[in-house]
């Protein structure tokens, strides 16, 4: 199966003999494709019964069969060879077009399958893209559908996240703190307070009972401050009176 395969197709293969290169010109062109070794060559054509025979290829016209025949070259790089089928001296039907180009034989394909091939690859194309695209389709019931695209997860990955400015806090943020926070101390006031770093906390009533004074050295202190005041007012004297204008 697979050797009809190749035969009955082939436009993907390609022959070459590297012997023939050097001497490839316009008459000896289709004795090189007439190798038996090339897979484009028919041995049932007519030109294969000349050439057994001994003949020129002027006898081809007058012959009924499949020949081949040099339809143009552009020495040395191209030669095209057609295959047809004679049916009289003046009616022939092209079958197929062999280019040989710098030494390689290639079958030229007909219209059919160039059609064909370009239908195939149009399609693939579009398979592709609808494929493509239902791969990046998703659908939840509470949200519907949306597109989930791969390369904006990359490119956000790439891309350095900008650092957000912190706002300083406003006027009215800080005032409300500080009035939360001395409203939470006058409800819960603190039990313990350390006066200075590394010393061991205090009770709070035991500070306040230290910075309270002796109930009797207040009372001598205002004493003292009284006669003070009283000496002070008796070394001074009284009032000078001033003179009132008339």
């Amino acid at each position: 199966m697979a050797a009809v395969d190749i035969r009955d197709n082939l436009l993907g293969i390609s022959w070459v003999d590297s012997s023939w290169i050097p001497i490839l010109n316009s008459g000896s062109v289709l004795d090189y494709f007439s190798e038996r070794s090339n897979p484009f060559y028919d041995r049932t054509c007519n030109n294969e019964v000349v050439k057994m025979q001994r003949l020129t290829l002027e006898h081809l016209n007058q012959m009924v069969g499949i020949e081949y025949i040099l339809l143009h070259a552009q020495e040395p790089i191209l030669f095209i060879i057609r295959k047809q089928q004679r049916q009289s001296p003046a009616q022939v039907i092209p079958l197929a077009d062999y280019y040989i180009i710098a030494g390689v034989i290639y079958q030229a394909p007909d219209l059919g399958s160039v059609i064909n091939s370009r239908v195939l690859t149009a399609v693939h194309g579009i398979q592709s893209a609808f494929d493509e695209a239902m791969s990046y389709c998703r659908y939840h019931p509470s949200k519907g559908y949306w597109w989930h695209f791969k390369d904006h997860e990359e490119q956000d990955k790439v891309k350095p996240k900008a650092k957000r400015k912190e706002e300083p806090s406003s006027i009215f943020q800080r005032q409300r703190v500080d009035a939360l926070l001395v409203d939470l101390r006058q409800r819960f006031p603190p039990k313990f307070v350390q006066q200075k770093s590394g010393e061991k906390p205090i009770p709070v009533d035991q500070t306040k009972k230290e910075a309270e004074p002796i109930p009797e050295t207040v009372k001598s202190e205002e004493k003292e401050t009284i006669k003070n005041v009283q000496q002070t007012l008796n070394t001074k004297g009284p009032p000078e009176k001033r003179i009132r204008l008339q």
